[in-house]
């Protein structure tokens, strides 16, 4: 059983985390074993998150005034919070696998950009392409009228050449 000054401490810790963060899911972790865990924490780690199973009196508590405070409200039974400061379409994809691959892991909620999603809204986020893809299609939209408009151009110089050049060979310029 842990002290009171202990358990104040971890509250403090968790409510700076929490303050950090904008993208926390909450979840159910029943029936895990503890190579499942130590799996579902490693896969967690590889996403770039953080992952802390919480009693749900000290999370209430350390989430007031924070944006996952709706989030973390009259919690009820074995939870668990994976958090990031960094992708949350990173994370919710390696929930999603591990939820997938180990059914006794269950999504509760979540809370993205400082939105509440629920469970739909947590599989719709972990089917969007990554971070990257996004960019790269958004630049190539950028760059596709400057290519449009060099090709234009270039092309105009390629028939004057094309031409000029079968008027050399067909003797058409005199001098």
């Amino acid at each position: 059983m842990k002290k009171r000054e202990d358990k104040k401490k971890d509250m403090e810790a968790l409510r700076k985390q929490l303050a950090k963060t904008d993208n926390v899911f909450l979840a159910g972790y029943e029936k895990l074993t503890v190579s499942q865990d130590f799996e579902l924490r490693k896969t967690i780690r590889a996403a770039g998150g953080n992952y802390k199973v919480i009693k749900n009196r000290i999370a209430e508590k350390a989430a007031e005034g924070t944006p996952s405070a709706e989030l973390l409200k009259e919690l009820k039974g074995m939870c668990s919070l994976a958090y990031t400061s960094g992708d949350p379409v990173a994370l919710a994809k390696a929930l999603t696998a591990y939820a997938k691959a180990n059914p006794s892991f269950t999504f509760r909620a979540g809370v993205v950009q400082g939105r509440v999603v629920d469970v739909a809204g947590i599989n719709d986020l972990s089917n969007l392409p990554p971070k990257e893809e996004i960019f790269a299609k958004l630049l190539f939209l950028i760059n596709a009228p400057a290519q449009r408009l060099l090709t234009a151009v270039s092309g105009v110089g390629r028939k004057l050449a094309v031409v000029v050049d079968q008027g050399v060979k067909e003797n058409k310029f005199k001098s």
